[in-house]
């Protein structure tokens, strides 16, 4: 089993509530079972109420915390997945298809990790190249064609840094993207379900409703890469400085009106609970729906376009201040 440091005293009441259960005279320790499970969730609840945002990434990259791929299993019927951008290939670091969430046909475009070692190399750890943006971009279109919702489901670390992608044109790829969904006429939900790197995540991130999960995180950077600019090397010590600079929490998001919303998880997180995580995703995504289609295309660009154009402050000065602070 996976352990975070911060969970150790956690997973040892899993592993003694495991042991008891396994017994063949279980309803022998019914009562203590029950006692572990009241104490394992009063910590939990202590635990995950206190968390630091660089314990917050670690649990966005929990090994066992849903995927986009896992959520489209749990929560869609009839999806089928589409692959291409008409351009170069197809990349597997974004998945991308229609299907049904509820009784609402929708267009749903996630990041895709990988689980095995084989899977996260030929998704390149969820880093997604110019072709997978492409690859999005020429989907949404479609479902604009077909007055279809976009969701999309983001965790990245972000889009994937390699020479062949520059040379493709990784910025042209995610600049477009943002142009494009901020003017598509249909409505359009994105959630942050995991790591929300820089235009890794913008590039499927522009949205009428933009949430978090509890435990996610979002940012112009990770706080490794932060750490290795502002003191030469990421370590336990600069990362947890760097996370805490850089307001990455959901809450710190929402105060800042980066998301419109927080998506509570299970206690303990989602990798405890991944259907019950997925159960109240897609509450939210389905209430989100239901509001949205009642808006005139052209109100949702307009309002879509103001939100954006909102967020975060603009700081102006009169030139003789521009010249002393050049001078000083």
């Amino acid at each position: 089993m996976y352990e975070l440091d911060f969970e150790s005293a956690v997973l040892e009441i899993d592993r003694q509530i495991e042991a008891l259960e396994e017994k063949p005279d279980r309803d022998r320790f019914e009562t203590e079972i029950a006692q572990l499970r009241q104490t394992r969730d009063e910590l939990l609840r202590k635990i995950y109420g206190n968390l630091t945002p660089w314990q917050t990434v670690r649990v966005s990259r929990h090994p066992l915390r849903p995927h986009a791929d896992d959520y489209v299993r749990m929560m869609c019927r009839d999806f089928c997945e589409l692959h291409g951008d008409r351009h170069f290939g197809d990349d597997p670091a974004i998945l991308s298809g229609f299907g049904r969430i509820g009784s609402r046909k929708v267009l749903i475009i996630g990041h895709r990790k990988g689980r095995t070692t084989e899977e996260k190399i030929r998704c390149h750890f969820g880093c997604a190249h110019p072709e997978g943006y492409r690859k999005a971009l020429l989907k949404m279109k479609l479902a604009e064609k077909y007055r279809l919702p976009v969701v999309t489901l983001i965790d990245t670390p972000g889009a994937y840094p390699g020479l062949g992608s520059e040379q493709r044109g990784q910025a042209e790829a995610i600049a477009r993207n943002l142009l494009e969904m901020s003017r598509l006429r249909t409505p359009v939900v994105c959630v942050v379900i995991g790591e929300g790197g820089s235009g890794g995540a913008l590039g499927i991130g522009v949205g009428d409703r933009v949430a978090m999960l509890t435990h996610a995180w979002y940012s112009v950077i990770s706080p490794e890469g932060c750490a290795a600019i502002l003191w030469k090397e990421a370590n336990e010590q600069t990362n947890t400085l760097a996370a805490e600079s850089l307001n990455l929490v959901a809450a710190d998001n929402l105060k800042h009106g980066l998301v419109d919303a927080i998506i509570e998880e299970p206690l303990g997180g989602a990798h405890r609970d991944p259907e019950g995580s997925s159960e109240r995703l897609q509450t939210w995504i389905l209430d989100q729906l239901s509001d949205l289609s009642r808006v005139q295309p052209e109100t949702l660009v307009r309002r879509r376009f103001e939100k954006f154009r909102e967020i975060g402050p603009v700081v102006s000065m009169e030139m003789p201040e521009v010249e002393a602070a050049n001078r000083g």
